[in-house]
Formats: C-alpha cells, sequence, structure tokens
C-alpha cells in the first residue's frame, strides 16, 4: 500500500513541477535576467565602464533557464511529492474522517504554510546581485532553521488540536491550535536575526516581482501536488475499500 502511495505521490509531484516550471519560465526568469543585467550595470560602474576578462560559463544561461530549471524544478517537486505521500499513508485515518482529496488538500495547505510561507515572511528569497557571497552560508542556515522552526510549530499545533477537540469541539479547537502556531512562529521571527543585503540602487520593483515569482512557483506546486495527489489516491483507497467490502 505505502509504495502505490509513493509512486503516485511522486508522479503528482512531477505533474505539479510540470505547473511550477511553466510559471518559472514566463514570470520568473525575466526577474531573474532584469537582476543580471543590474549586476553587470554595477560591475560595469565599478571598473570605470571597462569590461574584466570573465571566465567561461561552465553552464550557460540558455542552459540555466531552460533544461537545467526544468531538471531542478522536476526533481525538486518529486522529491517532494514521494515525501508528501509518506506523510500521507501516515496521517491517513489519524486526522478525523477525511476522504483522501480533503485531506491530501488540507496536508499540501499545511505543507506550502510550513515550508514556504513562514519562511517567506522572514527571510524572502533574493535574486542575483543581491546579498554578500560571504554571508551565503549563514543565511542559507538561517533559512532552514526557520523552516525546522515552522514544522515544530505545525507539529505542537496539530498535537494540540487533537487533545482539546474533545473539550472544545473541532472549531474551537482548531482555532486554539492556529493561534498557539501563529504565536510560536512569530516569538521565532522576532528572535532570529534580520538579513538586509540589498543594494540601494537595487530596483524595488524588480525586487518585488521577483520575490512574488519565488512565491508564486511555490504556491502552484503545493496547490498541485495537494489536487493530483489526491486526485490519483481517492481512486486506489476506494477500490481497496471496497474490495475489503466485499470480502
Amino acid at each position: 500500500m505505502v509504495r502505490s502511495l509513493l509512486i503516485r505521490g511522486m508522479i503528482a509531484g512531477f505533474l505539479a513541477s510540470l505547473l511550477a516550471f511553466g510559471f518559472a519560465k514566463i514570470v520568473g526568469e525575466p526577474q531573474i535576467e532584469g537582476a543580471i543585467a543590474f549586476e553587470e550595470k554595477m560591475e560595469m560602474a565599478k571598473s570605470g565602464g571597462h569590461q574584466h576578462d570573465e571566465m567561461p560559463e561552465l553552464v550557460s544561461r540558455g542552459v540555466q533557464s531552460g533544461i537545467g530549471l526544468f531538471i531542478g524544478v522536476g526533481v525538486f517537486g518529486t522529491a517532494v511529492g514521494g515525501l508528501f505521500a509518506l506523510a500521507f499513508a501516515f496521517v491517513y485515518g489519524r486526522i478525523g474522517a477525511l476522504r483522501a482529496r480533503a485531506l491530501s488538500a488540507l496536508m499540501a495547505l499545511m505543507g506550502f504554510i510550513s515550508f514556504a510561507l513562514v519562511p517567506f515572511l522572514k527571510y524572502p528569497p533574493n535574486p542575483p546581485a543581491v546579498g554578500d557571497p560571504g554571508t551565503i552560508g549563514s543565511r542559507t542556515a538561517l533559512f532552514f532553521a526557520m523552516i525546522a522552526v515552522s514544522l515544530a510549530a505545525l507539529a505542537i499545533a496539530v498535537f494540540l488540536a487533537r487533545k482539546l477537540i474533545a473539550r472544545f469541539g473541532t472549531w474551537d479547537a482548531t482555532l486554539i491550535a492556529g493561534a498557539a502556531f501563529i504565536a510560536l512562529v512569530i516569538i521565532a521571527q522576532s528572535l532570529l536575526p534580520e538579513v538586509n543585503e540589498i543594494p540601494e540602487q537595487f530596483s524595488a520593483v524588480l525586487l518585488w516581482r521577483f520575490r512574488m515569482a519565488s512565491f508564486g512557483i511555490q504556491a502552484i506546486l503545493w496547490a498541485g501536488l495537494g489536487v493530483a495527489f489526491g486526485s490519483l489516491v481517492e481512486r486506489l483507497l476506494e477500490d481497496r475499500r471496497g474490495a475489503f467490502q466485499i470480502n
């Protein structure tokens, strides 16, 4: 059973990655091109208008924005889909009487909030030409720390909701758990250090569009995963339930 769910999760993740790739190609790539043009302009200004001899690129920009982007997004989406399926196999039947589609949608929403929304609010992504190369390690560590905190807060909220349902009912217990999640996230974000390495000359409009494009890619990936996986797995579970009833 788990194997069947895993295969469907990877398929759903890949299908969702196709949508995310299309959005990234159409909406995200123009913002990256604009950031690269700004970086080249700043380098020219520093050198007094003279071009420096640059090392040849190991991977051309065309490959990066084409097949490279497709492979990267596809591999990421497939991997996320596999992990999503394993989590679904563990959760299914343990959260009320939710059907497969509803549970898949709920898990996708929770995954988007934990892996994308919460880290985005504290450490939004930056395009090329933004950020000190010497701090990339610390900035990456802070980003993943925010994801870990978000996941921990989510686990605490789910545990709290399950404990409070018998006393307060599903609706009130969910509201209390949601408030606890938000409170934990706000506390963590206030304690973690700020990161602001944006050049003063960098276009605010370009920065905003790049961040919205990055946010949109994540939203499309998680939404597509939730819908596709729910559709693929519901029939499997219904067939399995029907087989048990016949026997």
